[in-house]
């Protein structure tokens, strides 16, 4: 069923009715961004963002800068390591691959570090990672249209206060490094120089988009791509403790095709389809998004009912990745349902999608899977990552994104 309303998508899907983004957007004088705009206004920048964002050779190109982020975050787990009795643990892993996850979006999207994984984290950093803090944990009351009506916000005034201080702080801190990229350019062009760059310097310089949009697509972006990543690593390394077999055979894949020591990029990852399944059976468990929407853009039969032309459907990816219609013993992790058995053989099941389906499909899938296979690959050639007393059976949660219901704690013990 929810492969019929996919395929049924037209150019242009809507995905969800979003009224207190757009709210708050109006209030501010605002532009949308992808994820909150509709219609043209979102094909057209779906459009312009694409060129950079979805073919493999365009992301290939940020290999490097991630995997700069990457030395860093082992570099960290070291210092992170010493600070416990045994040498060995990490506490909380999710605020170390937070960090890590901010650190490496902004490397692609502005183009510069921020700092989140130095000793002392710069403010505006800081000033950003509570308005995320504060943007999901105002999330439920205020996402959908309807959960705080208009005439209650003088009752209970709290929920969308905080609501739009979030999203103030979030758009002011994308503003902050756009306007210093224009101004670096524009220093550049004063001394006759040759500007090159990424996402952020083409963006700038074909004016495809206007400053507001470019703004928009700046924070929106953010905000899609550090907790998604930050979560699905640590579910990643949660696995991987638990199930030191699967450790052990990824591993020496990564040694057998890699190498031990050799630093990788995005033109290895094809060679070692252990990784790419880690990540999606960790994905089909648990899914950042465990559910994603759709307003139906004519009448429609799915599953023999009518649903009409308007109706907002949900599609509810958690509940279709845990039926064993969808996949054999649905609730143990095996990676390895996700290999190919042949060249000519394809894995496709829309009971786990995770990063959505067709146009409107996220936009940063490529990019997201590139930051966190480099970070595995790393992590398993530097680490033996095992279970930590401290750590017993870990739940999920939604808290807007499927999120633990506890601090992970592993153990990263030295490769012998």
């Amino acid at each position: 069923m929810v492969a019929h309303v996919l395929r049924e998508e037209g150019c242009m899907p809507q995905r969800a009715d979003m009224d207190s983004w757009q709210e708050y957007r109006t209030l501010r004088a605002r532009a949308t961004g992808l994820i909150s705009a509709e219609g043209e206004q979102w094909l057209k920048m779906r459009r312009v963002l694409r060129q950079k964002m979805v073919k493999p050779s365009d992301v290939a190109i940020f290999s490097r800068g991630i995997n700069e982020v990457i030395s860093d975050l082992i570099k960290r787990i070291h210092i992170l390591r010493n600070e416990e009795e045994d040498g060995e643990t990490v506490t909380d892993v999710n605020s170390l691959f937070f960090k890590y996850s901010m650190e490496g979006v902004a490397t692609v999207l502005y183009e510069c570090r921020l700092g989140c994984l130095e000793n002392h984290i710069p403010k505006s950093t800081l000033e950003y990672i509570e308005a995320l803090e504060l943007m999901f944990s105002s999330f439920k009351s205020t996402m959908y249209a309807g959960a705080i009506p208009k005439w209650l916000r003088p009752i209970i005034p709290k929920p969308w206060r905080e609501f739009c201080k979030s999203w103030d702080g979030l758009f002011k801190f994308s503003q902050i490094h756009v306007d210093n990229k224009i101004n670096e350019i524009k220093s550049l062009l004063d001394q006759g120089k040759e500007i090159e760059g990424g996402l952020l310097t083409t963006l700038l310089r074909r004016k495809e988009l206007t400053i507001e949009e470019i703004y928009a697509n700046m924070t929106e972006m953010l905000l899609a791509g550090v907790d998604t990543t930050s979560f699905t690593l640590s579910w990643a390394t949660y696995l991987l403790a638990k199930h030191p077999e699967v450790q052990d055979s990824i591993y020496k894949e990564i040694v057998h095709n890699l190498g031990k020591d050799k630093v990788p990029d995005a033109h290895h990852i094809p060679n070692l389809p252990m990784i790419r399944a880690l990540l999606k059976e960790t994905l089909r468990l648990f899914p950042v998004l465990p559910g994603n929407g759709r307003v139906t853009q004519k009448d429609m039969i799915v599953g023999g009912y009518l649903i009409p032309k308007g109706t907002q459907l949900a599609l509810c990816h958690y509940a279709t990745s845990y039926q064993e219609d969808n996949f054999a013993s649905a609730k143990e992790f095996q990676p390895e349902r996700w290999l190919r058995k042949t060249n000519m053989d394809r894995v496709d099941n829309f009971g786990s999608i995770p990063f959505g389906y067709g146009i409107r499909s996220c936009i940063g899938k490529r990019i997201a899977e590139l930051e966190i296979h480099l970070a595995l690959i790393q992590l398993l050639q530097h680490f033996e990552i095992k279970r930590s007393p401290k750590t017993k059976s870990i739940f999920a949660k939604t808290h807007g994104l499927l999120t633990p219901a506890d601090s992970i704690n592993v153990k990263f013990a030295d490769r012998k």
